[in-house]
């Protein structure tokens, strides 16, 4: 109790950032990666790191959107407990800026508006060959295996891919929040993916507060260590 009372305020005095991995997302229903059930853990023809991987993509595009279609969609999936509590938060001045390693788009459905998606958008797609611009509908009823464009191109997720570099402009742009953030909030990470991992290294604000269910190496330097699911946390916190 004493935890989620500093925890609440140390929100009320604002500017603050929060900064999410996959464990967002697991308790609605999207698995990790990483985890015992994730999908590195799973059978498959490929290794899942080389599936979602550039060069697999550009050579075998009919396999990796089997893949895609069948792990990476999870299209009933619902905002949470923490998706709601971080954009209520926002609403209500005390939060800035949501900074995720998520595709879902579950923050936005949850209402907030200031989010930067360091890997990108299961939302967003292009196609590689003219570059015109597509939604998710794309990908879920084209009715060939490849999603193609009038062009002839492929489409493509707007999702980092192995091999792929994050894009710039959201990364300077998580850089600058965290950098002039007073409260930086990881949730729901092991700290473990880099480079996204690494941007902790610009926080110079005053609280830094680790919420998640096991140790991450930044738990050291936090002000806070919660470790407990996203859910748990927000749902007896005092917004």
């Amino acid at each position: 109790m004493e935890q989620l009372e500093l925890l609440s305020n140390i929100l009320q005095k604002g500017n603050a950032v929060f900064f999410g991995g996959a464990g967002v997302s697991t308790e609605s229903g999207i698995p990790d990666f990483r985890s015992t059930d994730g999908l590195y853990n799973q059978e498959y023809q490929f290794p899942p790191e080389t599936i979602l991987s550039h060069h697999f993509f550009m050579e075998q595009p009919e396999e990796f959107y089997r893949f895609y279609r069948n792990k990476m969609l999870y299209l009933s999936a619902k905002p949470n407990t923490a998706h709601l509590a971080l954009a209520t938060l926002e609403k209500a001045g005390k939060l800035n800026t949501v900074i995720t390693q998520n595709i879902d788009g579950l923050h936005q459905a949850a209402g907030s508006n200031t989010v930067i998606e360091l890997h990108g958008s299961i939302h967003r797609n292009h196609c590689i060959q003219c570059g015109k611009a597509y939604g998710l509908d794309a990908v879920i009823q084209s009715k060939t295996n490849v999603p193609r464009c009038p062009c002839g191109g492929v489409i493509k997720p707007d999702v980092v891919l192995y091999e792929e570099p994050l894009n710039e402009a959201d990364l300077s742009a998580a850089v600058s929040h965290i950098g002039n953030a007073d409260t930086l909030i990881i949730g729901g990470t092991s700290l473990s993916v880099y480079p996204a991992a690494g941007l902790i290294r610009y926080f110079r604000g005053s609280n830094l507060i680790l919420i998640n269910k096991t140790p991450t190496p930044a738990d050291k330097a936090a002000t806070l260590v919660i470790h407990d699911s996203l859910c748990t946390v927000f749902s007896q916190l005092t917004l």
